[in-house]
């Protein structure tokens, strides 16, 4: 059983360790029997036809400028394929573009592709350091945060979670992320996903279900995950 996984824009948005999410997705589907196909997507490439889980990273702002024109190209399609319930997660620099626009502190707009009710604004303050957060569907979620775009949730956006410690998508409203449907939009590097398996199981049951109609889980030992979480966790900002 196959599960297709698309990356966007490896090459140009990849950040601070964000390509680990793909590598987690990968060996989790192998213990649940699955077998992973991972399709990278740059600029210019065709997208595939139905992926099963869609993820994307951080970039500089430099790299967002490379991809947006693409990225607005390729939307409509992403914007279907969130309407349909395929699981997304988006970070940092792609979690901007998700949304309606990054506003960058040269006073570029970058147009985003509106996918969440979210804006974002070039500030001269960097949040940066550990964070922890607490979501109602995935408990504690543990990660690393650094960008100095600051975004704030239109009426029809949800956090992905509350920020505990930590800065979140600005340094005013204690919200981290924000949610679509199975979109996930967040700021937490690290990678965030072999910190917090219970997202990305969330992941991966959302897609083995969209595509095979179920999924019966194997236990998986994830002692290491919680010991990075605890040490994350005691760690200064």
């Amino acid at each position: 059983m196959i599960i297709t996984i698309l990356q966007l824009y490896p090459r140009d948005m990849n950040i601070y360790g964000d390509n680990g999410n793909v590598q987690v997705l990968r060996r989790r589907l192998e213990w649940y029997g699955y077998t992973p196909k991972v399709i990278e997507y740059n600029v210019g490439d065709t997208l595939p036809k139905q992926p099963d889980i869609i993820i994307g990273g951080g970039g500089q702002d430099s790299g967002q400028e490379k991809i947006h024109a693409d990225l607005l190209k390729i939307g409509p399609t992403l914007k279907q394929w969130a309407d349909d319930g395929v699981p997304m997660l988006m970070v940092c620099g792609l979690y901007q573009l998700f949304g309606h626009s990054f506003k960058t502190l040269n006073n570029l707009v970058l147009e985003g592709i509106s996918i969440l009710d979210v804006t974002t604004y070039g500030t001269n303050e960097r949040l940066i350091g550990n964070i922890v957060t607490q979501s109602d569907s995935f408990g504690e979620i543990i990660g690393y945060e650094n960008h100095s775009g600051q975004t704030f949730l239109g009426p029809n956006a949800q956090p992905f979670a509350i920020v505990v410690r930590g800065a979140g998508n600005n340094s005013k409203d204690g919200h981290e992320g924000a949610l679509y449907k199975n979109v996930i939009g967040t700021y937490l590097h690290g990678s965030i996903l072999p910190k917090n398996p219970k997202v990305a199981d969330f992941l991966i049951k959302t897609a083995a279900k969209r595509r095979y109609g179920s999924f019966s889980p194997d236990l998986i030992d994830d002692m290491f995950a919680d010991l990075a979480r605890q040490v994350a966790r005691e760690r200064p900002r």
